[in-house]
């Protein structure tokens, strides 16, 4: 082996290591990294719109104990949380906005349904004072702060991702490597920036 050739062999491996350095140092591994954050803070928005799910039955029979005569509100809220277990999602939802609008219209009406439901539970003060309620109440509460809170923890993750897809150098890897696509985030339901009448 000649003297060249010898001294190509480690100057090859160098220059290996240094594309190496140089693709881990620019960003290559941010465009994936981000997108497993906001699929994991999706993930958790199901997990607590599930878990809102699975209380509404025991809350419903609750509430029907004391108040079969609401059988409307019962009726909707029922209704709602079957539409709202109906739509199926998955990863690709929160990248495809006419599925991801139809997830967030479905927990909108299941979200009015409850609100509507505890309206109506004011007029029944047996009911407010039982302990099952009261109990059911409070996990629902606790819920709606989860659901809130990891809808934040999800807009944030997807503001990071869409940021990193569109600017540089984020962007060159998420066109040429990753095929990245914009994630939808969560928006505020019409009406919600009026605040609601309340009548004694």
């Amino acid at each position: 082996m000649t003297f060249s050739a010898q001294l190509r062999r480690p100057l090859a491996w160098l220059m290996l290591g240094l594309i190496g350095l140089a693709l881990a140092g620019c960003g290559y591994n941010n465009v994936p990294t981000l997108e497993e954050k906001a699929k994991a803070a999706w993930s958790e928005v199901q997990n607590q719109y599930q878990r809102r799910s699975d209380l509404i039955p025991n809350l419903v029979e609750t509430v029907k104990g004391y108040a079969a005569q609401e059988k409307d509100v019962l009726t909707a809220v029922i209704e709602a949380r079957a539409k709202a277990t109906q739509v199926k999602v998955d990863a690709s939802t929160i990248s495809d906005p006419a599925k991801f609008k139809e997830y967030q219209d479905a927990q909108n009406q299941l979200t009015g349904a409850l609100g509507r439901l505890l309206v109506t539970v004011e007029r029944y003060p047996e009911l407010k004072s039982n302990q099952n309620f009261l109990a059911l109440q409070s996990q629902l509460e606790g819920t709606e702060n989860r659901v809130a809170v990891a809808r934040r923890d999800y807009i944030q993750a997807v503001q990071d991702y869409n940021t990193e897809i569109r600017t540089f150098p984020g962007v060159i890897w998420a066109k040429l490597f990753w095929g990245a696509k914009p994630m939808e985030t969560f928006t505020a339901t019409a009406g919600a920036d009026k605040a609601p009448s309340v009548k004694f």
